[in-house]
């Protein structure tokens, strides 16, 4: 290629970036006159529902068009764009586990996008409380591990909690062996959050086998520790590694390469429905034979597929009662007619009956390209 044939094609991408950025000028400008009319009524910022369903017809365009960019490259752009637009309105108040450089972060920001308020805490109790307080808009809470298994203290607070579920995304994990100055031979001991120490056991076992292995509170948290003390390293992930400005002894430690984890956001509204929604329940049930099959049968009846099906022993009601609520995904609205007639059967026939949400599925920001 001549340096005359670069030029030119230079002065082409130029010119559809300055027709990108009067396009982005001009949309900003309508959000900005929509955001003025939700305070007067006060309407919520955060539309999940609006903004999956802008994303995913962004990506079904791109297709059609038969671009070159993957639904992942599509879907982060649309979202920093709706995130920045968002921003017009009020920016986001998020809370999340902290410190800096956990998981949680990395859901939040891959959820949110960059132009939000971020408010680390010290424990998922803590992120929930603000919350509730109407300190933040939103708290995102770890699920669910592909390869540990729930989060029993989410569940827990799940129940307890008025907030409903918003949105959810599911987020690769991928683990590295972080350390402050890069010499292995420093290390004494390796840190990290229990579920994170779980995800890597095998490899732990085959490379530091006679290493000390201490939970914490949070892969930030044993980020932390290793940046301040050559002998720890610490399991975290990529943005723990740039924040703390660790070196990677070891990258993508993880025993199980599609390891995940799923995370959900928690505010005071019900999203409507987009088409790629979820349901979540806790139900419980009275104690008489068949209880478990009559309440769950009206799903099949109405023809409605469930994805998750748990329990969790009912604390609440005494250590020695050996009782269960049970934590079921359901996919679907709560306003699709099938689950709307569905949930009212078993609205009926459950001791419990929570609704913690029909909300968006947020699948295209963390699709594999």
């Amino acid at each position: 290629m001549t340096p005359e044939q670069l030029k030119g094609y230079r002065d082409r991408i130029d010119a559809l970036d300055d027709q990108l950025i009067r396009l982005l000028a001009e949309r900003a400008g309508i959000v900005q006159e929509v955001g003025q009319n939700k305070q007067k009524v006060g309407a919520a910022a955060f539309r999940p529902e609006r903004e999956v369903a802008i994303i995913e017809r962004m990506c079904e365009a791109n297709r059609a068009l038969k671009g070159p960019l993957p639904d992942q490259s599509i879907a982060a752009i649309w979202l920093e764009i709706i995130s920045g637009c968002r921003a017009l309105e009020r920016e986001m108040r998020v809370s999340y586990l902290g410190p800096a450089g956990t998981f949680s972060e990395q859901a939040v920001r891959t959820l949110f996008g960059h132009r939000v308020e971020m408010h680390p805490c010290a424990t998922l109790d803590e992120a929930l409380a603000m919350a509730e307080k109407g300190s933040v808009d939103v708290a995102v809470l770890p699920v669910e591990n592909s390869t540990e298994g729930t989060v029993g203290r989410t569940l827990d607070l799940l129940l307890q909690t008025p907030l409903k579920i918003s949105a959810e995304i599911s987020i690769p994990i991928h683990h590295f062996l972080l350390h402050k100055t890069g010499e292995a031979k420093e290390v004494r001991q390796i840190v990290a959050h229990a579920q994170a120490l779980a995800q890597c056991q095998q490899w732990l076992d085959a490379h530091w086998p006679g290493i000390t292995r201490v939970p914490v509170s949070s892969n930030g948290q044993a980020a932390q520790m290793a940046a301040n003390d050559p002998s720890v390293a610490a399991i975290a992930g990529q943005v723990a590694a740039d924040h703390y400005q660790l070196k990677a002894l070891a990258e993508r430690i993880e025993d199980d390469p599609s390891n995940r984890t799923r995370f959900a956001a928690l505010g005071d509204f019900l999203p409507d429905g987009c088409g790629t929604d979820q349901t979540s329940l806790i139900l419980s049930v009275p104690d008489r034979a068949g209880a478990m099959l009559s309440l769950i049968e009206p799903l099949a009846r109405h023809g409605v597929s469930m994805k998750r099906f748990e329990s969790r022993p009912a604390r609440q009601l005494g250590a020695g009662k050996w009782e269960y609520f049970f934590y079921v995904d359901l996919v679907g609205h709560r306003s699709d007619t099938k689950v709307a007639a569905a949930l009212d059967e078993i609205r009926e026939r459950a001791g419990l009956f929570k609704l913690l949400g029909s909300y968006p599925l947020f699948d295209k920001l963390t699709d594999q390209p």
